[in-house]
Parts: structure tokens; sequence; C-alpha cells
């Protein structure tokens, strides 16, 4: 951040070409229409975690198109984010800004998230944080707009990677492309068949089986319920286990099991007419049988603490 005075900062969308940069090195500021972009809650803790969920959680907003996904987080919440390769190094062509003297590349939502009001960027649209969500929307919706000055801003560490060949092919490459995958579809073919076929049968089967089993829509909400009664039953199996273990202990018969009961993550029993010998042997069971517990004797007591 300390370097970003070197250079110059540049707003790029495709309605405002700025083709002042002259050669010169510039950071990037891409505008909300050159990106998709959700503020979300989501049950996990780590934005590297998040990206893997990017495509689903897109798949039914997005065009049709080869998106590339990024996300941070803020507090509590994600903001994700879904934008083209192609359509951005496409509008820095018609800007005359080639990637060689690109510094780095950032959202309007995570640059210009704390502005006051509108920010007018050309004589019909402004930049306008709404929700927390950094839009661009008409001049005649806001009044008193301001002008874009971006020469004192402080740029985050939120940069965008762009992928300079991932999502563009020459014709020529096309059709070299095209002849291999005619070729290789003629010999799959079959394979292909039973494939499908395949997938829409296991397709029902899952349909079937959430519908039985009345089951959440989505894979994370049945993967954080499946966890939540993963350790209710693990909890109720070690709390057979060691009552059986309690119920099976071979002492004198003055010895009474005289109370059990569960606090917390804690089984407690207590035995009367207890001696220190009691007290020996059931150390000695539950050593051999690896619980992990506390023990002491008081007034002919003994007092039993089993960690679940």
């Amino acid at each position: 951040m300390k370097f970003n005075s070197k250079f110059t900062t540049v707003f790029l969308d495709p309605n405002n070409l700025d083709t002042s940069a002259n050669g010169e090195k510039v950071n990037i500021i891409l505008s909300p229409s050159l990106y998709w972009v959700q503020k979300i809650s989501l049950p996990i803790k780590y934005a590297r975690d998040a990206k893997k969920l990017l495509p689903s959680l897109f798949e039914e907003i997005l065009p049709e198109g080869s998106y590339s996904y990024d996300t941070y987080k803020s507090g509590d919440e994600f903001f994700i984010f879904a934008y083209e390769d192609k359509l951005i190094l496409d509008t820095l062509a018609l800007s005359g800004i080639s990637m060689s003297n690109v510094k780095n590349v950032y959202f309007a939502q995570s640059e210009m998230h704390d502005i006051n009001g509108a920010v007018k960027i050309n004589e019909t649209q402004s930049v306008y944080v709404r929700d927390d969500i950094v839009v661009l929307v008409p001049c005649c919706w806001i009044e008193e707009s301001g002008d874009l000055n971006l020469a004192h801003l402080t740029l985050s560490k939120h940069k965008v990677r762009l992928q300079q060949y991932g999502h563009i092919v020459d014709n020529s490459s096309l059709y070299k492309m095209g002849a291999i995958l005619l070729v290789l579809s003629m010999l799959v073919f079959g394979e292909y068949i039973i494939t499908t076929q395949k997938i829409a049968e296991i397709s029902k089967l899952k349909d079937d089986v959430f519908e039985k089993y009345s089951l959440k829509p989505t894979m994370l909400q049945n993967r954080s319920m499946l966890k939540k009664y993963a350790g209710i039953h693990a909890k109720q199996t070690k709390i057979r286990e060691y009552t059986s273990y309690l119920l099976s202990l071979r002492l004198q018969s003055r010895v009474k099991l005289s109370k059990l009961m569960l606090k917390n993550e804690i089984l407690i029993a207590e035995f009367s007419n207890a001696s220190r010998s009691t007290l020996s042997q059931i150390q000695k069971s539950l050593k051999s049988k690896k619980v992990k517990f506390k023990i002491e004797n008081r007034d002919s007591k003994v007092y039993l603490e089993m960690i679940l």
C-alpha cells in the first residue's frame, strides 16, 4: 500500500473509457458493471474454504459465459465475486492500457465501500453504496453526486487476479481444437451415452433419497445437520458404554451405586458404603478400559466423574 502513490489509479468502466494512462504504470479499479457481487453469511471461517463454494452460489444468477471467482471476508460475512477475465481485458485494451502496465486490479466494492453519497463517473452514471454493496446507478436517481477523485484513495489488500490466456483462444486454435474434439467424440460416443444414463439414474436416486428422508435442499445444510446428530449419537454411545462399565463392576455386596447423573459432558456416579479398597478397585477397572475419569473417597463414599 505504501507504493500506491507512485502509480495512477484508473476507474475502468466500458461506458467511461479512461485513455489518459499514456503507457504509465496504473492501478485499476473495476466498475461494478464488470463483475457480479453478493454479500452472504456462510457457516465457515476462512475465505479459502468459501472459494470452493462460489461457482454453486452463482450458478443460478450468472448469464452464460466463462467466469473466475473471488471472495474476501468482512466481519462475519463474505463478499463473493464472479467476473469474466476476457471482458475486463477487452475493456483495458479499448482504454489503451496494456496488462504489462497494470500494477494491480481491484474491485470497486473493496476500494469504494465507504464513500459518502454518490460519486459521478460520467454524465449519466454514478457509483453509490446501498446495503453495503457498491452499485452503478443512473445519475438521475441520485441527488448531489460528487465527482470521481481517486488521487488520494488508499488501496486495500484485496487484489483481483486476471487470467490473461485462460479464456482467450484465437480462431486457428479453435479449429484445431474442434478437429481434435471431433475425433475424440467419435471414439468415446458410446461411453458418453452410458455415462449420461448412469448420471440420470443417480440423479433420480438422489432426488428419491432427499424426498424420502426430508433432507435439506443443499449438501452444506445436510452435512451440518449430520455433524450435529453425529455428535449427539457419539455422546449417547459414550453414556451407554460408561454406564455399562459401572454396572459391571464387581464390588463388595455392601457397596451400592447410590447416585448416577449427567452434568454437561461429565457422567457422575456416587458409591455409598465404600472404602479405599473400593476406590482402588474402581480405578483399576476403568484404567484398563482407558476411560478418562476423576475419583475421590469422602466419608465412606466414592465420587466418580467420567469425562465423555
